[in-house]
């Protein structure tokens, strides 16, 4: 089930478990640990492909000032695929993971049957695109400035998320993990990640179906409207999933539902 390959710059974790059509599920700024719930309800249907991205979780990188370009992203993701098999595989990408995925569909347009792309941060396709960018720049500056803590405030505020709840007791300080994917996120991943601009006409043109969902509970956020303006740039409907930006991890079953009636 656990694997890691070697790729230029990084050593990637992944894990392979379940039978039938092979699906990858992907995110970003994340470890593949968030979608053991989802997991666990789709290994009946598909042979599930989770991915460490290199820098977070089970995933080590070379250089971490290296940014997280969606295209190096992307070739990452290929290469554990290839390992897997050749055929065109399903993909579930979750925000950042969905920008990978519509990085590697505009680079490698056979390689997905198809691309559920739910919730994508995406700041350059909205209509508000300079307010939008702006308020990136600012998390960005203020995590140089000031540090996660404040950096998360915004983070949570601008996304339209909501902040996990504080342990009980005496504050405790993060571990040594999750400092060192906060600044993943806030310093590398943030800029490269929201402000990626997707390849339209090349995503138009591949043979993969592109799927753009967005949270059912979290209308109006960013990410969700960023799907939203996905899918009318695609001339496709947008796909509402249950819960919000994690739903997946809410509504494990009622979100595996919704993906393999799409998949199907």
């Amino acid at each position: 089930m656990s694997h890691t390959v070697e790729v230029p710059g990084a050593r990637l974790y992944y894990e392979v478990q379940g039978s039938g059509p092979v699906l990858a599920v992907i995110g970003h700024p994340m470890d593949s640990s968030g979608f053991a719930p989802l997991v666990s309800a789709l290994t009946g249907h598909y042979t599930v492909v989770t991915i460490d991205p290199r820098g977070f979780g089970r995933s080590a990188i070379a250089d971490r000032n290296q940014d997280a370009i969606p295209e190096v992203l992307a070739d990452d993701v290929k290469a554990v695929l290839d390992l897997v098999g050749s055929e065109p595989v399903h993909m579930f990408g979750n925000s950042g993971g969905a920008v990978i995925g519509l990085a590697l569909v505009a680079k490698y347009p056979d390689r997905l049957r198809t691309l559920v792309a739910h919730d994508p941060p995406l700041a350059e396709l909205l209509p508000d695109r300079e307010k939008a960018r702006a308020s990136i720049h600012d998390i960005y500056d203020t995590y140089r400035a000031h540090g996660q803590g404040p950096a998360w405030g915004m983070f949570f505020d601008f996304g339209g998320f909501e902040a996990p709840p504080m342990p009980e007791g005496e504050p405790q300080e993060p571990s040594a993990e999750e400092v060192a994917a906060g600044e993943r996120l806030f310093g590398h991943a943030l800029l490269p990640i929201t402000l990626y601009e997707p390849d339209i006409a090349a995503l138009r043109t591949a043979s993969t179906r592109i799927v753009a969902a967005g949270g059912g509970d979290s209308k109006g956020t960013f990410p969700q409207r960023a799907a939203a303006a996905l899918a009318e740039q695609l001339g496709t409907p947008l796909v509402d999933f249950p819960g919000d930006h994690g739903g997946f991890d809410a509504q494990p079953a009622e979100f595996a539902q919704t993906l393999h009636k799409i998949l199907s």
